[in-house]
């Protein structure tokens, strides 16, 4: 009798492992961290995690209508003090780490204006995406990270494209 008992126990206490271990949570949806709008940017924030396992910090930037956001591979100062890149990044304080560089999910290019090498996104959002490793453990944790943006509204005027 005290052989059963032990025995049923120890399957419950297998059991039960197994479930703890399999309800475990993990991102499969985007969690949403945090949403702002700055400068007229609206800038959502937020954690994913691709079917292969890899951790994703993502900010989308969505400027209004007739506004470019700078590239993120723009000097941090702009060029000859204009624009200012467009930047997701980890403080030296955070718990999570980046493990590779800062993906954009567009292409920017060279403005039809002066000077050209302010690279800007086309019209729209962008999302800068960055691969993270997220502290082990299923803990919460508060951590900080950097958002940077600069945007420029454009006009076109008799064919030609004019900063505001």
């Amino acid at each position: 009798m005290k052989l059963h008992l032990f025995l049923s126990i120890l399957l419950w206490t297998i059991l039960l492992s197994a479930i703890s271990v399999s309800c475990t949570p993990t991102v499969s949806e985007p969690i949403s961290l945090a949403s702002f709008t700055e400068n007229y940017v609206e800038v959502s924030i937020y954690l994913e995690r691709n079917p292969v396992g890899n951790y994703f910090l993502s900010a989308e930037f969505t400027p209004p209508d007739d506004y470019y956001l700078y590239s993120k591979d723009i000097p941090i100062t702009g060029v000859d003090g204009l624009g200012r890149p467009t930047l997701l990044e980890l403080t030296t304080d955070s718990q999570m780490k980046a493990i590779g560089n800062l993906i954009e999910s567009v292409k920017a290019h060279e403005p039809s204006i002066e000077p050209n090498e302010l690279l800007v996104y086309p019209p729209g959002a962008v999302t800068l995406s960055l691969p993270v490793g997220v502290p082990s453990g299923n803990e919460w944790v508060d951590d900080e990270i950097r958002i940077r943006h600069g945007s420029v509204s454009c006009s076109i005027i008799n064919g030609r494209e004019t900063k505001k």
